[in-house]
């Protein structure tokens, strides 16, 4: 018999397109989640992914069975929450972000989403936030937004800089501006949220700029208290400031990143749906604009 867990592993393979991202996406082992695909072969019939070392792609009775599954975990997901909203009067609200979210401009949203939504939250990069909300496991994902991606379902809300980041009291906190080659005998701290580590490695190795680093973290707080404390420099959103460390103007360094929400298109057109986002979008986007002239304009 076929079960939701070979459905839900079946669209994280698709989606993931690797066994490996997979695997961490839906957080089980690699050989059990490649048992299950296996197991879930044998119950359809026939193979549904030509597996080879570069990349994942589905067979033909795979592709045929694409849609089926969609439309299965779309049913699985109506049953778990029907319950629920019948209980609380409030659908359930898959509600994803990246982890570089300012924490007071998230409190905001998940106040303002709350009252029309139980919310289920969980946090993880860019890409996996994206292949989660195209494989409908997330309703809405708050993320970078590409050029271009100002759609239906595409709705900006801030836009800021990435800067360098010293501290308060580093000989180049009183610089307007800075080449980057003068950041070359400087200690350096790794955000691992960054969504531009790799462009920015890029640009300072083009620089000739190969600092040591003092710390590689997850977590924004512990990289900029380590700023403020005088341990290395780094660069991050200008909404992550802190007391003790202010920004520096690198020459050529240009980043820029909008923040905007990212919204599973079959969900929102359920009618119900519909009408408490479209009432609710508004006061996230008055919210934003606030909490942007206070933040980061001001």
């Amino acid at each position: 018999m076929i079960k939701r867990s070979h459905i839900r592993q079946f669209l994280a393979v698709v989606d993931a397109g690797s066994f490996t991202r997979a695997a961490q996406q839906i957080r089980v082992t690699q050989p059990a989640l490649s048992t299950g695909i296996a197991d879930l072969e044998r119950l359809v019939g026939a193979p549904l992914f030509i597996r080879n070392r570069r990349q994942i792609r589905l067979t033909e009775a795979g592709g045929r069975f694409l849609p089926i599954a969609r439309d299965l975990e779309r049913g699985f997901r109506a049953a778990d929450g029907f319950g629920r909203t019948e209980e609380s009067d409030r659908p359930v609200l898959k509600l994803g972000t990246i982890r570089s979210l300012p924490g007071e401009l998230f409190q905001a949203i998940a106040a303002l989403l709350s009252r029309d939504f139980a919310l289920e939250v969980s946090e993880n990069s860019d890409s996996e936030l994206r292949a989660a909300i195209h494989g409908e496991r997330l309703n809405v994902a708050i993320v970078p937004l590409r050029p271009g991606e100002h759609e239906a379902n595409a709705v900006p809300l801030y836009e800021e800089p990435i800067v360098m980041f010293v501290a308060a009291n580093h000989p180049l906190a009183g610089q307007g501006e800075v080449a980057p080659e003068s950041l070359a005998a400087e200690t350096m701290i790794a955000r691992r949220s960054c969504e531009f580590l790799d462009a920015t490695s890029r640009f300072f190795t083009r620089h000739r700029v190969r600092p040591r680093f003092a710390l590689r973290s997850e977590s924004d707080e512990r990289c900029l208290r380590m700023v403020a404390a005088g341990v290395g420099i780094t660069t991050a959103p200008m909404s992550l400031v802190i007391d003790g460390i202010v920004p520096i103007k690198v020459s050529g360094y240009d980043f820029r990143r909008e923040i905007g929400l990212l919204i599973d298109a079959a969900w929102i057109a359920q009618p119900e749906i519909a009408q408490r986002v479209a009432r609710t979008l508004s006061a996230i986007r008055s919210a934003a604009a606030d909490w942007q002239e206070a933040k980061v304009d001001g």
